[in-house]
Formats: structure tokens, sequence, C-alpha cells
């Protein structure tokens, strides 16, 4: 919830900036650009300190370093200084995020795992609603330094919350195992029973051994696929909304109203993915946000504008929904973390390059209608790579081997 409310923040934010410091298309832009770069690397270094000390660590960690820097963002000067707030907030931002889903999925119960995962980034819908609420009702009239110096208290909250979080039991028998000399455990292993991994030997390069190789190469296109649409597109929703004609209020009213399909988005894909599995799940949600989007960029219409927007939000974060429950099940408990990490980080580069892209073309006289064509040709990429790569888990995770 918190990592969406900072996320969701900023696009908001970023409609106001633009305003007030006369930032052009390709500065908003880069300020986007800069978060996830920082969201890429720590990606990176998250995974691979949760995997050699322990989820929980990460768990707290980042969520303190972004709650922190959003709060200290509100002070910004200038376009620099914000620039490396945006950074160091996505440091955070990005070590959270894969870490909370790899921590769900070894506490949750084989049978119920992936809609633990799913119905858990679920609340990535309240974020992005408790934002878009704080925009309307506080930012509007406000500005953008009153919204960012309350982002960072929901963290702060939560943070004290999680003061007395278990360690993954996961990686606790992994760590067991480690200094016992024995395997890292889970489903590494070969047919006669003889170990694939050393647990003490855990390294980047094995995501690329032939038994990963498929889900590696699936999961970094869709990580890659899924960053650049999603910052891509709901990053300038509300500055989109603006130029179009719309005020801030109106704007920011509209995005409020289309963020409200979030949490069904999430949920039903929390009600399909035990049923008729990880993969289906996501080509279809994968689809439906490529149509959504075709038919934003088309709209001509405020009707067409909300119904589109909403689809939109209904069918992409049902998508991360199910991307976040199907990556940790690819992966044994000793490379779980580093997969998951190292995924989300290359999928943080899709995340560098849309916003500035999105400023880029638009700066240079490309209709809206023409940037979203962008986004329909990569979510459609994404799916024609999961169909043919793509190893289905949910047996695999119902017999308790994810």
């Amino acid at each position: 919830m918190v990592d969406a409310f900072d996320v969701a923040l900023f696009s908001f934010v970023l409609a106001l900036l633009a305003a007030d410091w006369g930032l052009g298309p390709a500065e908003r832009g880069l300020l986007g650009s800069a978060n996830s770069l920082g969201m890429a690397v720590g990606a990176l270094l998250a995974g691979h300190i949760a995997d050699r000390w322990g989820r929980r660590l990460v768990f707290m960690g980042t969520l303190l370093l972004f709650s922190l820097g959003t709060m200290l963002s509100a002070l910004a000067l200038g376009f620099g200084m914000m620039l490396a707030f945006r950074f160091f907030i996505g440091l955070g931002l990005g070590g959270e995020l894969p870490i909370a889903a790899t921590y769900v999925s070894e506490t949750a119960p084989p049978r119920e795992r992936a809609r633990a995962v799913v119905m858990a980034e679920s609340f990535w819908a309240i974020g992005w609603l408790l934002a878009a609420l704080l925009a309307h009702f506080i930012m509007a009239g406000h500005g953008w330094r009153a919204g960012l110096l309350l982002g960072g208290l929901p963290a702060l909250l939560i943070l004290y919350a999680r003061r007395n979080l278990p360690e993954s039991k996961a990686f606790l028998h992994l760590k067991t195992d480690r200094r016992k000399g024995r395997d890292g455990g889970g489903w590494d292993r070969a047919a006669d029973g003889r170990p694939t991994a050393d647990a003490g030997a855990v390294s980047a390069g094995q995501l690329f051994d032939p038994e990963h190789r498929r889900g590696t190469v699936t999961l970094w296109t869709l990580w890659w696929a899924i960053n650049f649409a999603y910052y891509g597109m709901f990053l300038w929703l509300p500055s989109l909304m603006m130029a179009r004609g719309f005020d801030v209020v109106q704007s920011f009213e509209y995005v409020l109203w289309m963020t409200v399909a979030q949490l069904p988005g999430y949920l039903s894909a929390a009600w399909l993915i035990e049923r008729i599995g990880r993969r289906p799940v996501l080509a279809f949600y994968l689809l439906g946000t490529a149509v959504a989007a075709y038919g934003f960029g088309q709209a001509s219409s405020i009707a067409a504008l909300l119904g589109f927007g909403a689809a939109l939000n209904f069918f992409n974060l049902g998508a991360w929904g199910a991307l976040y429950a199907y990556t940790p099940e690819l992966y044994p408990t000793a490379l779980r973390a580093r997969g998951a990490g190292t995924a989300a980080a290359i999928g943080r580069l899709g995340a560098i390059v849309a916003p500035y892209a999105v400023g880029w073309l638009l700066g240079r006289g490309f209709t809206q209608a023409g940037v979203f064509w962008l986004f329909v040709t990569v979510l459609l990429l994404a799916v024609v790579t999961l169909l043919l790569l793509g190893p289905e888990t949910k047996s695999r995770a119902t017999r308790g081997e994810a």
C-alpha cells in the first residue's frame, strides 16, 4: 500500500511541478526515469542481500529508505535536487517490492500461495486510491510539498507495525542447510535425488542454468514490458489528462475514478489464478491492458476516457498481481530472492526508458494515440513470449515444491 502511495503520489506531483517549475515533457520524463533507475539498483542489491542475510532485513531497511526520502523530497529547491531524491527513493522502493512478494510466497500455504501474493499486491490499489484522494483534496489546493510531507508518514507507521515480523521459515531452513553444507532445498534436486546446487555456492549465473533458462528469459521480458507500460502510462496519466484541456481539479478527479478499478482487477486475478493457472491469467490481463491502451489513446469523449482509463487500471494491475505470484515460483529457495530481484531490476530498465520516451515523443509532436500504440506493441510482445516460453507453475506450487 505504501509503495503504491509513493509511486502514485509522484504522478500527481509531476503534473504540479510542470506548472510550478516550468518543466518541459523531457524534464518530467527524466524525473520518472531517475526513480526507476534507483529501483533497478535497489532491486539488484536487495535480491542479493535477501538471499544472503534474510528477507526481514531488506523488508525493513528499504521501507525506511523510501519513506524518509519521500518526506525529504518536499524540501527540494530545484530540478537537480528533486532528481537526486527520486533516485534515493527508488533505491528503497525497488528493493521492497520483489522481496515482499518473495516473503509472502514463502510464508503462505502451498495451495494458497499465488492467491496470497495477489491479495497482498491488491493493497497497491489502496495506495493508489489514497494518493488520488490526497491529490484531489489536499494537493490541488495546498501544493505538491504538502503532499510529499504527508506521503512519507504511512510508511513510518508501517515500519513500526513490522518491528516484530518473523523471518521467512524457508530462509531459516536454507540458512541451516548452508551451515551443514547441504543444498538449498525446495525443488532444486535432480530426478535421482542428488542436489543440483550447493547452497553455499549460489550465484546469479545459475539463473541461466538449463532448468531455469526459459523461466528467466520469460520473466525478464515480462518484467521489462509491464514496467514499460505501467510507468509510461500511469506516471503520465494526470499530465495527459491536463494536456487534453482539463484543469488540475478535473484531471485529479477523473484519475481518482479510474483508480477505483484497480482493486477489482487484483481481486479477480486472485480468484482466477488458483483455478486456471498463472500463465493463462497473466496472458489474459496483459491482452486486456493492450486493448485498453489502444482505446485510451483513441478516446475522444469523457465517457471513453473514463471507461478505457478504468480498464487500463483493472487489467494492468491484475497483470501485476499475477506476475508477482508467478515470479517466486520459478526458482528454488536458494535462488528465489535473487531471481525475483534480478527480474525486477530488468523491469526497471523498462521503467527508466518509458517516462522519458513518452516525454520525448510528446515533445516532438506525437499524439497521445501514437504514444499509446507503442505500449500496445510492447504488451503484445510480452504475451507472445509468455505463451511460447513461459512454464506453468500451478502444479509445482500446489505440491509445495516452489
